[in-house]
């Protein structure tokens, strides 16, 4: 497995296309030291027959399971790409907080991430189970449970990363399209293509690709969670916070 990590800056004198995210703002996980919102993506690659297999993933297609992290100004702040595309979202993830120059986790603060990885420490996994897809809260519906009204949050700050990937890959046919460079050379195009994307973030007012992606998304059912989860602790304190955002909804609601 060949790897290029593209991370975010902590010194100003760095590459002016890396960032750090800004804590704290928007609303509801948002005010709860969440950093933002991680996920992994297929992109096809060209590699030799003897490593196929490894590269296949659930729909046998070649490809790298790229690991990515964006800000919530839909910013790329780490990207991993070059694992074998039948490596499971949480290994990925494993992978990069493991390493000497790795994801960074703050202590007390947390990303978003989907069931398909551990609810642990640091990282924010939604209720099984339970409704969480947008969709699932149009045409007036209303969440009734606390995990519910949970997951309708979550689902509404994660989102980012789905609007981060999205649009990289309508933007770039390269990252959607079969590969004709060799995996190596395709690892660090994909990095290439997300400070490129970074770059639009900051210096276009309107992104048409952008517009465009939500204005599909918009018309697309998602799959339901089936994904166990780990940690009682972790859940434990997930289940409080869910508890208290619920709560303090209703509360809002009663006093209108």
């Amino acid at each position: 497995m060949q790897s290029f990590v593209y991370k975010q800056s902590y010194s100003k004198n760095q590459n002016q296309f890396l960032r750090i995210p800004q804590m704290g703002d928007g609303n509801g996980l948002r005010q709860v030291n969440c950093i933002e919102a991680l996920d992994g993506t297929y992109i096809k690659v060209r590699v030799p027959e003897e490593d196929k297999p490894r590269y296949r993933t659930r729909k046998n297609e070649i490809a790298t399971n790229v690991l990515g992290v964006c800000s919530q100004d839909m910013q790329f702040i780490y990207v991993l790409p070059g694992w074998e595309g039948s490596a499971a979202d949480s290994r990925v993830l494993r992978d990069a907080v493991s390493r000497r120059n790795g994801l960074i986790v703050p202590c007390g603060y947390y990303y978003l991430v989907d069931a398909g990885y551990t609810n642990g420490e640091g990282f924010l996994a939604p209720y099984r189970g339970q409704r969480y897809h947008l969709n699932d809260w149009r045409q007036g519906n209303t969440p009734n449970t606390p995990k519910e009204f949970f997951n309708m949050k979550h689902s509404a700050a994660r989102n980012v990363i789905e609007r981060c990937f999205g649009p990289l890959k309508l933007r770039w046919a390269i990252l959607r399209s079969n590969s004709f460079y060799p995996v190596k050379t395709h690892c660090k195009i994909i990095v290439a293509c997300c400070l490129l994307h970074n770059l639009i973030q900051r210096e276009m007012p309107v992104d048409l690709v952008e517009a465009l992606f939500v204005e599909q998304v918009n018309q697309v059912q998602g799959e339901p969670i089936t994904t166990i989860e780990s940690s009682n602790q972790w859940n434990a304190w997930r289940t409080n916070l869910a508890n208290q955002m619920f709560n303090d909804w209703r509360e809002s609601r009663q006093g209108n």
